[in-house]
């Protein structure tokens, strides 16, 4: 039964989220990396039905910290179950530890990713080829575990990314559509081998269908920031408020009031429940995103002021000398397949700020005051917890309107989302306390 005949939901600062009919119930679902942002936050939507949701599986190495798991009710921590699982290990082996748990899921949520660290200096996801072989391992060795283990859900979703439109690669087409091609050609990324498997799978197992979801940057608060693009910004704004110094924008006037998306994944879980649970989504891709525009204009104010940076702050410069310039591929070569190459202009990078021993002690000072609630020191692995926020200025646009027309109507601004976000760090002790109780919605 569809969801659309049905009142919508607002749950916090989420708006227009679907309800489903109460026939539905008795769901169990496998969410695999549920310590990461996309799968823990899946969970927490999941989580905030339970007449439809009576047990989740969380499947992973090492359960979700005590820490994250305080972000939850007590009625909500009771209808989790970790069972602990390698997916880099043989299907058999992993098959029995689904059986030690009486494993048996309706549905399943694969959000298992591993980012193996790139060469010093290079890019993120430069080693694509080590990405793909890991990543399609992960997924491989779980599908051959469910037969082994008599599970067969209903649906399997699968997330990728906005990768898979190529748009780090060059100049892609904007805004990227599902119906899009995917340019396999240019580059090694295991979303195009991921999805082969599903689709095998599927094919292999009749009643069985499947779903990919492809969010843009993603907001989220887990204990493992390193995926995390917008963590680093708030570290640098308390800092450079600790030193009485204003938040400077490192890109060009372009990036700093250029328009993107952002993916907050709790939204995402709610469209990836209403997906999974909608007939006429089944076998489909789909694009998660806010549908709130950010600028980093405004971004910048509004951070400046959750974190009191009273010497405010500083836009990008007016003199081209101080910039560096990263060219992207042109012609044939990007995703588009004609065109001029892009060009990422920057001033200033979070890596080359965090290598800095005054910031560094900044944050230690401002840790220690902190009485012990601030835990997580991010510059003791500079690349690993700054290098994503450096590549934050690629903006992606992904297209809303195959979702929408198909009735998804949830919503949620994102400057909210990522207030919100920062709280759930205070929590989590990744970020001090914030200055102002609510932030500005874009209104």
């Amino acid at each position: 039964m569809g969801s659309e005949k049905l009142p919508l939901r607002q749950i916090g600062i989420y708006h227009n989220i679907p309800d489903y009919d109460s026939s539905i119930t008795d769901l169990t679902a496998i969410i695999t990396g549920a310590n990461g942002i996309s799968g823990f936050y899946t969970m927490r939507a999941l989580l905030d039905a339970p007449h439809r949701w009576t047990r989740i599986y969380a499947l992973s190495r090492r359960p979700p910290p005590e820490q994250m798991m305080g972000l939850l009710s007590p009625e909500q921590r009771d209808r989790v179950q970790h069972v602990a699982c390698d997916f880099l290990e043989p299907g058999e082996k992993i098959a029995q530890a689904l059986k030690a748990g009486n494993v048996n899921a309706t549905h399943i949520f694969f959000y298992s990713y591993l980012q193996p660290k790139p060469p010093p200096g290079a890019a993120a996801w430069s080693n694509s080829e080590e990405l793909v072989k890991v990543n399609t391992a992960l997924l491989k060795n779980f599908l051959d575990a469910l037969p082994l283990a008599g599970i067969r859900p209903t649906r399997f979703l699968l997330q990728t990314g906005a990768k898979n439109y190529g748009v780090h690669l060059g100049r892609a087409r904007t805004p990227c559509v599902e119906s899009d091609p995917q340019p396999q050609h240019l580059d090694f990324n295991f979303y195009y081998p991921q999805e082969e498997l599903l689709f095998k799978y599927c094919k292999d197992n009749s009643g069985v269908g499947w779903n990919v979801i492809m969010p843009a940057w993603i907001i989220g608060a887990v204990n493992n920031a390193q995926m995390n693009a917008l963590h680093p910004f708030s570290v640098y704004a308390a800092v450079q408020a600790r030193k009485n110094e204003p938040i400077v924008f490192g890109g060009d006037w372009n990036a700093w009031q250029g328009l993107s998306y952002h993916s907050t994944a709790r939204l995402t879980g709610y469209l990836s429940e209403w997906v999974v649970l909608e007939d006429k989504c089944k076998d489909q891709r789909f694009n998660s995103i806010d549908t709130s525009p950010f600028s980093w204009d405004r971004f910048y104010n509004e951070l400046s002021r959750w974190f009191d940076v009273k010497q405010g702050v500083v836009p990008p410069t007016e003199d081209d000398s101080k910039y560096e310039e990263i060219t992207g591929k042109s012609g044939k070569d990007t995703p588009m397949g004609y065109g001029p190459p892009t060009k990422t202009r920057f001033s200033a990078t979070f890596t080359a700020w965090a290598q800095d021993p005054a910031n560094q002690a900044a944050w230690q000072e401002i840790m220690k005051e902190s009485g012990g609630r601030l835990t997580h020191n991010p510059f003791e692995d500079i690349e690993a917890n700054f290098t994503f926020a450096d590549a934050a200025w690629i903006s992606m646009m992904l297209c809303p309107n195959k979702s929408r027309r198909l009735g998804w109507t949830g919503f949620v601004d994102t400057f909210e989302s990522v207030y919100e976000m920062y709280r759930d760090m205070e929590h989590l002790g990744m970020v001090p306390a914030m200055k102002v109780d609510t932030p500005h919605a874009l209104v």
